[in-house]
């Protein structure tokens, strides 16, 4: 419920500065609602016609919040059937949107699965900034805080700081780093990392890689080196892709998973910074166009802010609902 609450309230914050063009439709004397809607009719027990020109704000609301034209019109024309013409209250219109959210998001959402396969590899890529290392670092914590025996590769060899970041995340977790002088080959690193993880009887594997999308050939060159060299030594590795997005970039998410899953087969998302955004909508356009895995979602920098993805939950936080 803790974590609910923070995604709830950063949600609700950065979802009011969705809907500021649409006070003509809020009663003067309604107080503020946060949410996608909340402004749209105002109190929970305000109530008006859903008519053509409500449906167009609620449509303009949804594709504000990256939720993408096509999942937009389609979550509003099934909110319409059967309500089209007569009064709806505010707790209804949220009740039904939070329900059409939810649909979407349910068959996606899934741990990240864990297999009898020891060690398991699990390959980490995203772009530069999207939270990739600090997301490997919380994994790697709630995995050791769980029993597993965990090692981290921090391949991504070209940039310091994430490194860094990678030590710091270990040595609070008491997981080992493995990394390479700055500028190493990453595969070689990679093959050393799943050596030495087998050879210690480690659970999991994760391995951190560059996201230097500038030069496409040159990445994907990377990672299918990666994966070729660590499939000598396990010819079943990676067994798990992660993809992790940051939920700022809002549209640009879509054509990151449409880059990444030909350069790497994706298996599964991660998406972060929640917390500083007013388009966490753009979760529901992945699900819907992709249908990957979404594993978990993180709304700050504390290890407990990274959680398992709960469809029912984010679909409440982003329409305004306790």
């Amino acid at each position: 419920m803790a974590f609910f609450s923070k995604l709830r309230d950063r949600l609700f914050r950065s979802s009011a500065k969705i809907d500021e063009g649409l006070d003509a439709l809020v009663s003067e004397e309604a107080p503020e609602k946060p949410g996608l809607i909340g402004r749209l009719l105002g109190r929970d027990e305000a109530s008006r016609v859903l008519d053509d020109a409500m449906l167009e704000s609620l449509e303009e609301l949804l594709i504000q919040s990256d939720m993408g034209v096509e999942t937009s019109l389609r979550v509003t024309a099934n909110i319409a059937a059967g309500r089209l013409g007569r009064r709806v209250t505010t707790a209804e219109i949220k009740g039904a949107l939070a329900d059409e959210v939810a649909r979407i998001l349910e068959p996606v959402a899934r741990p990240l699965p864990i297999y009898p396969q020891k060690p398991q590899v699990v390959l980490v890529v995203g772009v530069n900034g999207s939270g990739k290392t600090t997301t490997i670092g919380k994994l790697a914590s709630q995995f050791k805080a769980a029993g597993k025996k965990v090692v981290i590769a921090a391949g991504d060899t070209f940039r310091a700081a994430a490194v860094e970041q990678l030590q710091v995340w270990g040595t609070r977790a008491g997981v080992p780093v493995l990394t390479a002088p700055e500028g190493s080959d990453p595969a070689s690193l990679a093959f050393d990392a799943l050596t030495r993880a087998q050879a210690e009887g480690a659970d999991l594997l994760m391995i951190d890689t560059a996201g230097r999308l500038q030069n496409r050939a040159d990445l994907m060159e990377e990672l299918a080196k990666i994966v070729r060299v660590i499939r000598k030594v396990d010819p079943t590795a990676p067994h798990n892709t992660l993809l992790v997005l940051d939920a700022t970039t809002g549209q640009n998410a879509l054509a990151q998973v449409e880059i990444f899953r030909k350069i790497a087969d994706v298996s599964g998302l991660v998406m972060t910074k929640l917390d500083g955004t007013a388009r966490g909508g753009v979760l529901v356009a992945l699900a819907d166009k992709f249908g990957l895995p979404i594993h978990a979602i993180g709304v700050g920098e504390q290890i407990d802010d990274l959680q398992p993805f709960d469809p029912q939950d984010f679909a409440r936080a982003l329409v305004g609902l306790d």
